[in-house]
């Protein structure tokens, strides 16, 4: 199918009071189990590119036409979306990649500063059609991680969404990034609190942290964009791990990518059946 934008499918989740996952790739493997994930539970996704990805492959080029030329035979609504971009001279690459929204990430900056950078990818962004997601209280686990209940507040989110013009705000409720236990526990006060103050939809990152029952909820209370990427290395690596455990001989990669590639979509199916 042809891609969908990002803003189509977060307005639709907002429109039907449900949340819109979108899952990180690293590999085409993942980009495909991704897609084949998003046919079985018959829900549209995001896949995301983030910046550490593209350190990993040296270039976005070719990780992106495959994410793209991916996403067009799929049966599946999909779009691209560059994730956690530091880097201004990528996220101005976007349009050129195929991805029809990006997340500048100015979490580490000073609030001032944080306004004015991204204030100017979204007049980017504006003019060559792009959707522009920042990030406002820094989510753990990112370079160090923040401090231990550092949190967004709602009053300064507002004031930050007025000054910039972002379509979408990440926000610090209690999730943290490359969780391998769903042992987060969210503030849903402040995430009813975020959405009631905040006149745009709200993104919730590091959620393979969260439990699936704190996923819904979150869902429920105004989480509108859900980013999910750890979970789906977990599931990768341990059918990589099982597969040569079990066949400490075996050379051939299709051997265990195949695996790799079904336990993503398994991965990718359960979390879009929990917030169905």
């Amino acid at each position: 199918m042809p891609l969908v934008t990002t803003g189509e499918l977060v307005a639709d989740a907002l429109g039907h009071q449900r949340a819109v996952v979108a899952f990180n790739v690293i590999t085409l493997e993942h980009a495909q189990g991704i897609l084949a994930g998003a046919e079985r539970a018959g829900c549209p996704v995001i896949l995301q590119l983030s910046q550490n990805a593209v350190k990993y492959h040296g270039s976005p080029t070719a990780i992106a036409a495959a994410i793209t030329a991916t996403a067009r035979e799929s049966r599946a609504d999909a779009s691209f979306h560059l994730d956690h971009i530091t880097d201004t001279a990528l996220l101005q690459r976007a349009a050129e990649l195929g991805a029809s929204s990006a997340m500048y990430d100015g979490a580490h900056l000073p609030f001032a500063e944080n306004v004015a950078q991204t204030r100017a990818m979204v007049e980017w962004g504006a003019a060559h059609g792009v959707w522009i997601e920042a990030e406002l209280g820094e989510i753990g686990g990112k370079d160090g991680a923040h401090a231990p209940g550092v949190r967004t507040d709602p009053a300064e989110a507002r004031q930050f969404v007025t000054d910039t013009g972002v379509a979408a705000l990440a926000v610090a409720v209690g999730s943290s990034h490359a969780m391998t236990e769903q042992t987060a526990a969210l503030d849903h006060g402040l995430i009813q609190a975020l959405a009631t103050e905040v006149p745009v939809p709200l993104v919730l990152h590091g959620s393979s942290g969260v439990p699936d029952t704190e996923l819904r909820l979150a869902a429920a209370n105004g989480m509108v964009k859900i980013n999910v990427g750890t979970a789906l290395n977990l599931a990768y690596t341990g059918a990589v791990r099982g597969v040569l455990d079990a066949n400490p001989a075996l050379t051939d990669p299709r051997k265990y990518s195949a695996p790799a590639r079904d336990a993503v979509a398994t991965a990718v199916e359960h979390v879009l059946t929990v917030l169905a």
